[in-house]
């Protein structure tokens, strides 16, 4: 009788749904690309896919969704790491917003954008470009990653050093909440000291606590000058010295100083075809580097020249090239951007997203590493990421000649979880919790900080239909 009946509600609901969005805006067929996660390790099939265009259409999907009881897992760009984007009940709704695609305002007086959620990174910057600004979130997925999901996992990106995270972006947010109540809080402008900063809470809140429709977003005045170096450096340490005395000496006009192994340049030069190395000699790792000015009367390429000649005299690196013009700085951005890339066609994969103090960095590489290789003889270590913020991509594969990780990958990833707690870090730096990190987060917390959260959700979700499963156990 309950199997009946709930197959009642279900159809009747797909019913209403079809009937208020029409057959672009709800979708029950040829749903496997909104039904798999990027990393294809989640999958669960859906009542459908409801793909709205406007924030009404949103209301109404999640005042009928709530009222039935069914949940409803919100989506963007679905390039998560982490499965936060496809549902984990089966019968669940999948509400994409692909089509809430729009920017509807650009301010050059209040530097500030206003779009929708479903407005595609890549498509913001050559809007915000047109006008002569700037936005400065940049990331290897943002021909495809959409503006609602950054905002939901809070994105960092080659720039968050500089600029600060998708939280420090984010002036006003529109948010459809669980039960279909609309929350306009579309301000434009810093300072807002009028109560609780509601706008933070939904940064990094995973689509469990609303479904963010519209936003407000800070712009920055557009870059007319910089200089891209790629560095090779024989050791962690010396790389991390290098860019505290750039952040030190040139400040404001660093804008990223990214990290790479060799191992991660290995995969990439053989499975990446655009990819080319420029550089005389390999080393151990990789700086590049990248200062940039929005003043003409700046010439970034002289400061570059300088630092690295007087980096070069202390024997601080042991070869390096700085771009000549924009083909070249795009083609030494590519070869980190196309990290995850050359490792995913090296095969099977275990990522980890970790922060960790400057200090540690190194000792953590080494310990951890000798640890794996206790476990797992042979597995390698692809370490890359964001140096100056901490922020590392540990992602391992397995031995030369494996497919897989023998069984060990629970214990490799709780040991390199547990070292940096060990270490005063954190195993969720930039790509959320989702389900893969919800179970670990909940174990690591304190009563308090568990409690908190929980509290949260139940109170703007008390019947846990946005999302459930992930970010927070309840």
């Amino acid at each position: 009788m309950r199997n009946r009946s709930s197959a009642g509600v279900h159809k009747d609901l797909s019913h209403q749904l079809a009937d208020r969005l029409g057959p672009k805006g709800w979708l029950t067929s040829d749903l496997d690309r909104y039904e798999t996660d990027w990393s294809r390790r989640f999958t669960q099939r859906s009542l459908g896919v409801a793909a709205p265009d406007c924030t009404d259409d949103v209301v109404s999907v999640l005042r009928l969704a709530s009222q039935a009881g069914v949940p409803v897992t919100p989506q963007g760009g679905n390039t998560g790491l982490c499965g936060a984007s496809v549902p984990i009940q089966p019968n669940s709704i999948i509400l994409s917003l692909l089509r809430m695609n729009r920017i509807t305002k650009i301010d050059p007086l209040e530097m500030t954008i206003s779009a929708q959620a479903g407005v595609v990174l890549g498509d913001l910057h050559k809007a915000v470009a047109a006008e002569n600004m700037m936005f400065p979130m940049h990331l290897g997925s943002e021909g495809t990653a959409q503006i609602g999901g950054l905002i939901n996992t809070n994105a960092g990106g080659s720039h968050a050093m500089r600029y600060g995270m998708m939280q420090d972006l984010v002036l006003g947010l529109e948010v459809v909440l669980p039960n279909g109540s609309l929350w306009h809080g579309m301000r434009a402008f810093v300072k807002d000291n009028s109560g609780y900063q509601l706008r933070k809470l939904f940064c990094g809140a995973e689509g469990t606590l609303g479904i963010v429709t519209n936003a407000v977003l800070r712009l920055f005045p557009k870059v007319v000058d910089s200089s891209t170096a790629l560095l090779a450096i024989s050791d962690l340490d010396r790389a991390i010295s290098l860019a505290s005395k750039l952040r030190a000496s040139l400040g404001p006009f660093v804008s990223s100083v990214e990290f790479f192994s060799d191992t991660g340049l290995g995969f990439v030069l053989k499975h990446v075809d655009a990819a080319s190395f420029p550089l005389t000699v390999r080393s151990n790792y990789y700086l590049l580097v990248e200062l940039t000015s929005s003043a003409e009367s700046i010439d970034t390429r002289d400061m570059m020249v300088s630092v690295l000649s007087a980096a070069h005299e202390r024997n601080a690196l042991e070869d390096g090239v700085i771009a000549a013009n924009e083909g070249q700085r795009q083609s030494l951005w590519r070869l980190r951007e196309e990290m995850p890339e050359g490792q995913r066609r090296e095969g099977a994969q275990l990522k980890h997203d970790i922060s960790l103090p400057l200090a540690k960095i190194s000792e953590f590489l080494l310990e951890a590493e000798r640890s794996l290789h206790e476990l797992l003889p042979g597995v390698r270590v692809n370490a890359f990421g964001h140096l100056c913020d901490g922020n590392i991509h540990f992602n391992l594969s397995p031995p030369v000649e494996s497919d897989d990780f023998s069984c060990c990958d629970r214990d490799i990833s709780d040991t390199v979880h547990s070292l940096v707690e060990q270490m005063g870090g954190s195993f969720a730096a930039e790509h959320g919790l989702g389900r893969t990190k919800r179970d670990t987060a909940d174990r690591l917390r304190s009563d308090v900080e568990r409690n908190l959260m929980r509290s949260i959700k139940c109170a703007v979700d008390p019947s846990n239909t946005l999302n459930p499963g992930v970010l927070v156990a309840r």
